[in-house]
């Protein structure tokens, strides 16, 4: 090739990204995809067999001489590897620009492992795709790091230790086909422990007086009641989770409260003291991965794996920097582009002096890149790309664009006013003390100059203190001086009772994960994503609310392997992770210390720890108390509840021993997911141990055949049946009467139901008339919803209801309509939640063919099994419609027989070179 021109084969993660890419670069480069990794490490089952029983059958990994792991090529990706040794044959030069992470960079290591290139191989790497970008990237390349490449590679082996050591545990203990994970299984207790605070939260009662004063310009304002003769009256913030006070603080009840309300009404006030302080706000940092998730899921509901992929999208079409970073750091060029633009929009008092710059104090901060935002050295505005990206993209893009600008403009400024104003009580009554005096409180900010708040705020969880913060801002107060006299316009006595602490949220639980160092980047959504898809944790709306399950497998984690579930110990291993990234640590001496333990340092090691638990009492370890005698249990085939009798009793004392009657002799119901742990009271399991009695609710008799009736919960749903005689019951054969039965309606409760109901529906079939005819027509309720007979002719009708009220008329109205075929006519919505943030359109709830869903007329998505689709919150539909929308559109591929029969040789074929094959596109590292 002398005298023409160097080929350069570049290879990249995604098509998408290659696309983009291969544009920028022109002539001389062929831009190729691998699409994420090509290799890993096998399961133990599908190593060749010469290998199952040597050092690398248990984990893949030979543990025994320096942790050494034994990759194979994944089978989806062979023929991509076939492409890519094609590809180089004709290449001068390969460049690696694979993401510039430990990630992207063993992606790098295991493509040179594979492909052995003979040419020479250079590392580029960017932080944006633009055309300025991506040019100087293939100018400006470097070596391969090997100590990143270290540091995934020992995340990899300690997870694959981790899951394979710990998971057989909980299989044996709690449940076959569960998992644990260095991260997922942290992540998991913090939920659950934060459930268990709601579990033993005690609610508190207290209440306050708010009062509206007039001031003499004739404006007025409310302030409330903070204090009683000198002593602060309780807030929310006095109690403890057990529901007592904390401190001296005095608790008011309901009848101190309206004694002051009534005392202090039509009086007069005397302002104690006023003050007046400048308020000043500055601009949040510019976005990490942690605070896009948490900001994209306040502000455009998704969800973290959504939002994750909506920047990934943006990241790889050329719209914003790499997506995962923990810097709040930008480049010159960046800090030049978002002053201008925030110049040029908003003038030039909205932009500072000097640029600011942000320092992330997260722990185990990585800084490796930019914080995201709008890529090139000039941004363009959302209205300049307005045309190119819609919906969620759109969206985003908006939010990263507005973050950025706003994070370098000035500080919002403004003044917030305090006044104290004591009124005389006249001797009201509280509790046991007489009152002479009371102190009313109130404060209010008037932002005077909005800076950055005029391109972008950050949003807020939803807590009592961010909404008591948001009251207060641009409330004005009117201009009080101190020693002036006010009138009590009116007073009311408020109730208020404490709350438990709030369920993390995806946003809050990524926050919390960040703030302990738990987990990186790249592994939020992963993690966030994978706890709810092995069944540990589901959604109540936006709250992540654990299950019975999970509450299982963190107990057995804590009690016998309490160092993997440590928080401090968890972030150490990310921090030591990022020391071998540096350098500064070796991979195989730490992989020794972690799985075989630390003698200097007197630490067991994971392999000490599964080979000493010792007994475990799995029913105990599945086990949750309430109280009471009630305990909730996680059984194989899902999570009960049920009742402990005592037996044992003290000779000496006559009270009670701690022996129980025999478990399973005891009575058990199931628990449903629409009954969260922290509603699981004593009184909620007798509520459910009553309902699934074998014997059932008994409602009475049924007039027409003496038989009593009862209300039972039965494995296909909750419903009503007689009871045989004991006469009925003897008999044998066909003389043995069926007794009648009838299923229960959706709008009907178990545990409310009444004998004039139940008999309404073992009375079912109804027969509503004959037509002229002479045929009979029935209403009845069957396995897809309500119905009309008439003879082999069924029409459905549109609500349980009809079944008892339909008319003769309406039924031959009815059926002297054509017959639908597919389709049928429209139901009314179940619910409707408002307008989609992304979509803009109404959303509403429907009941489908296949179930209840979501729509918003564009997208439809079925609703999960913890969704109930008559109380689903706004931002529960639009998160679901968000995850639907990013799976994008389903294609189904029509098989032909030429397609089966060269699948079938492919198939027989495979059988006769697994062997070779495996050996061939298999690397142990050197």
């Amino acid at each position: 090739m002398t005298g023409s021109e160097p080929r350069r084969l570049v290879i990249v993660e995604s098509p998408a990204k290659a696309k983009t890419i291969a544009g920028y670069l022109g002539s001389g480069y062929e831009v190729e995809a691998s699409v994420g990794h090509i290799r890993d490490l096998p399961n133990p089952s599908e190593l060749p067999a010469d290998m199952k029983k040597g050092p690398y059958g248990r984990f893949a990994v030979d543990i025994d001489n320096g942790f050494d792991p034994y990759y194979v090529v994944d089978p989806d990706k062979r023929k991509k590897v076939t492409e890519l040794r094609r590809a180089l044959k004709d290449a001068d030069e390969l460049l690696l620009a694979t993401d510039e992470d430990r990630e992207g960079e063993a992606i790098a290591w295991h493509l040179l492992q594979v492909l052995k290139p003979k040419v020479p191989v250079r590392r580029m790497v960017f932080h944006e795709i633009t055309k300025e970008a991506i040019q100087r990237a293939a100018q400006e390349t470097r070596d391969l790091d090997q100590s990143l490449v270290d540091a995934q590679e020992t995340r990899r082996i300690l997870d694959r230790l981790y899951g394979y050591e710990v998971s057989p545990v909980l299989w044996r203990k709690v449940r076959q086909g569960l998992s644990a994970g260095r991260v997922q299984s942290v992540a998991t207790r913090l939920i659950v422990e934060r459930e268990r605070e709601r579990m033993a939260f005690r609610s508190a009662s207290y209440w306050d007086v708010t009062g509206r004063f007039d001031a003499a310009s004739g404006e007025s304002f409310t302030a409330r009641l903070t204090g009683l003769d000198g002593t602060r009256v309780a807030s929310g913030r006095d109690f403890g989770d057990d529901g007592l006070l904390k401190g001296n603080a005095l608790q008011v009840d309901e009848a101190g409260a309206r004694a002051v309300a009534e005392a202090v009404t039509g009086v007069a006030a005397t302002v104690r003291e006023v003050s007046e302080k400048p308020h000043s706000r500055r601009p949040s940092p510019p976005f990490t991965t942690s605070t896009l998730q948490q900001e994209a899921g306040r502000k455009l509901r998704l969800s973290s794996r959504n939002a994750m992929r909506v920047a990934q999208r943006l990241y790889e079409n050329g719209y914003i920097t790499y997506m995962r970073t923990d810097s709040t750091t930008l480049s010159e060029s960046a800090l030049t582009a978002a002053r201008n633009q925030a110049r040029d929009m908003y003038g030039e008092e909205y932009v500072p002096a000097s640029p600011r710059r942000y320092e992330k104090k997260a722990a185990n901060a990585q800084e490796a890149h930019e914080a995201i935002r709008p890529a090139g050295d000039t941004f363009r505005t959302p209205a300049q790309v307005a045309g190119e990206l819609r919906g969620e993209d759109f969206a985003m893009y908006e939010l990263i664009w507005k973050r950025t600008v706003a994070s370098q403009m000035a500080d919002a400024k403004g003044s917030t006013a305090s006044v104290k104003l004591t009124v005389p009580t006249a001797g009201a009554q509280v509790g046991e003390k007489s009152t002479s005096s009371a102190e009313f409180s109130a404060s209010g900010t008037v932002i005077t100059f909005r800076g950055f708040l005029a391109a972008y705020e950050e949003g807020r969880d939803d807590d009592e203190r961010a909404a008591a913060q948001l009251r207060e801002e641009d409330r004005r107060l009117p201009k009080l001086t101190q020693g002036a006299e006010l009138d009590v316009r009116e007073a009311e006595a408020n109730g208020h009772e404490t709350s438990p602490p709030a369920r993390y949220t995806e946003a809050t639980l990524v926050k919390a994960m960040e703030e302990l160092g738990i987990g990186r980047p790249s592994t939020y959504a992963a993690t966030v994503a994978t706890i709810q898809d092995r069944g540990y944790v589901g959604h109540r709306g936006s709250a992540l609310v654990p299950h019975w399950l999970a509450f299982a497998v963190t107990r057995l984690l804590e009690e016998h392997f309490p160092s993997l579930v440590d928080y401090r110990f968890t972030a150490s291993m990310e921090a030591d992770l990022d020391a071998i990234a540096r350098g500064d640590a070796q991979r195989v001496d730490w992989l020794q210390k972690f799985y075989f333990g630390d003698q200097a340092a007197h630490a067991e090691g994971l392999r000490n720890l599964v080979e000493n638990l010792g007994d475990i009492d799995a029913r105990e370890i599945s086990t949750v108390r309430l109280g009471d005698n009630m305990v909730v249990r996680v059984g194989r085939y899902g999570p009960y509840v049920q009742e402990e009798v005592p037996t044992g009793v003290d000779p000496a004392t006559g009270e009670v021993t701690g022996e129980v009657a025999d478990p399973k002799e005891a009575r058990r119901a199931s628990i449903t997911d629409d009954i969260a742990p922290d509603e699981m009271t004593p009184e909620k399991a007798r509520e459910l141990l009553e309902q699934a009695s074998e014997d059932g609710r008994e409602l009475g008799t049924n007039p027409e055949t003496g038989r009593t009736v009862v209300a039972k919960a039965g494995r296909y749903g909750p419903y009503v049946t007689e009871v045989l005689t004991d006469a009925e019951a003897e008999l044998k054969g066909k003389n043995k009467p069926k007794p009648k039965t009838g299923s229960l309606f959706k709008d009907m409760d178990l545990g409310t139901i009444e004998l004039d109901t139940a008999l309404r529906l073992l009375s079912l079939p109804r027969v509503v008339g004959t037509d002229p005819e002479g045929t009979e027509i029935t209403a009845q309720n069957g396995r897809y919803g309500p119905y009309l007979k008439k003879g082999t002719d069924s029409r459905s009708l549109t609500s349980e209801n009809q079944i008892f009220d339909i008319t003769l008329d309406e039924a031959l109205a009815i059926y002297a309509q054509p017959k639908q075929r597919g389709r049928a006519a429209a139901k009314p919505p179940l619910a409707e939640l408002g307008e989609d943030p992304v979509s803009g359109r109404p959303v509403v709830v429907k009941d489908g063919r296949f179930g209840p869903y979501v729509t918003d007329g564009e997208t439809n998505a079925t609703l999960r099994r913890d969704d109930d689709p008559e109380k689903i919150s706004p931002e529960r539909g639009f998160e679901l419609l968000a995850e639907k929308r990013a799976k994008g559109p389903t294609t189904r591929k029509k098989a032909t027989k030429k397609s089966t029969k060269s699948t079938a040789k492919k198939s027989t074929a495979k059988k006769s070179t697994t062997k070779k094959s495996t050996a061939r596109t298999s690397t142990k590292k050197a």
